[in-house]
């Protein structure tokens, strides 16, 4: 009997706060025209007061479990995919596990950047498969706002916060995730990176942090490697499960760029009306974006039973993969 990990309940949550194109050439030398021709992007959130990256979390998790009909306590594992959690330590996961009182679960944070809540997913793929029973939470969230450089109109256009979750448990059916085809190359560091915290040992002390631990990227290179490793990953995982394109009901993929999605589309030779688009909305929620989407299609009754869903993301790190799910 082969138990698959499936999505039984998703959720979300934003920032009230929303930061438009509009707003954004009061901060920096920029215009909706340019931002929207290059990105995509129309519109995003920030988060204030009490949004801090596990409140938003938490919040995502309750609607999952909501709609799943599961109760807090009956959480085994948190994972949270983050790159800002609210500090190193504890980690984001124990503070959501606190915040919706899940008792009995063990929680952890996983840095995989964009990627993150595909990485997620295949970690608790690994656990259902050994126990079935267990009933866990893989949440996307970030509040990308407070590691943007405000004064940079290249990147600061292109971040917004937010969380989606979801909630796993083992089915025999049939449905569930059939697989995933994930991937990192550590030598591309230095074309999307973030510092941390200046060190407070001298020696330890890298000669850049005193320029601030924000987003840096090297946009034209990144887009380059983005379209041809999320293709890769994705053709990669159809190989592996023996489908193709055509077979796939709904793809999607992480929120990062029109141009990007666009490519992708091509690549994949798709009508782009199975690929779901909402990056004009929210920005690049980095792991957020992915189930954020999710619940979003989910919400709007875009996935039936059986259908074949697939989700891609693209990374710093590098960081990227895919993976296959039956609805």
């Amino acid at each position: 009997m082969i138990y698959r990990p499936k999505i039984i309940g998703t959720g979300s949550c934003l920032p009230k706060r929303q930061l438009s194109n509009t707003d954004l050439e009061k901060l920096v030398d920029t215009s909706d025209e340019w931002i929207t021709t290059r990105t995509g992007i129309k519109n995003r959130h920030i988060a204030g007061k009490g949004e801090e990256t596990s409140q938003l979390a938490a919040h995502a998790a309750s609607k999952a479990l909501q709609m799943a009909k599961v109760e807090a306590e009956e959480v085994d594992l948190i994972i949270v995919g983050t790159m800002t959690p609210d500090m190193t330590m504890p980690s984001c996961a124990c503070l959501v596990q606190k915040n919706i009182e899940a008792i009995n679960a063990f929680a952890l944070d996983l840095n995989a950047a964009c990627s993150g809540f595909l990485y997620g997913l295949d970690i608790a793929e690994k656990y259902i498969k050994v126990n079935p029973e267990m009933k866990i939470l893989v949440i996307g969230a970030e509040t990308l706002s407070m590691r943007v450089n405000w004064q940079d109109r290249n990147t600061c256009v292109l971040f917004g916060d937010g969380a989606g979750a979801c909630v796993l448990t083992g089915v025999d059916n049939g449905s569930g995730m059939l697989g995933s085809s994930l991937y990192s190359d550590g030598s591309l560091w230095q074309l999307l990176s973030m510092e941390g915290a200046p060190s407070m040992n001298p020696d330890l002390l890298r000669p850049d942090s005193k320029e601030g631990s924000f987003i840096r990227m090297v946009g034209k290179d990144v887009f380059r490697y983005a379209v041809r490793a999320m293709e890769d990953a994705v053709f990669g995982i159809l190989e592996a499960e023996n489908l193709n394109p055509k077979d796939i009901k709904l793809v999607i993929p992480h929120q990062a760029n029109i141009r990007i999605l666009r490519s992708l589309v091509e690549r994949l030779e798709l009508s782009e009306e199975k690929i779901y688009i909402n990056i004009h909305k929210y920005g690049n929620t980095s792991a957020a974006s992915i189930p954020i989407a999710l619940d979003e299609a989910n919400q709007k009754g875009l996935l039936k039973e059986g259908d074949l869903l697939l989700m891609c993301a693209f990374g710093g790190g590098f960081t990227w993969g895919a993976n296959v799910i039956q609805w």
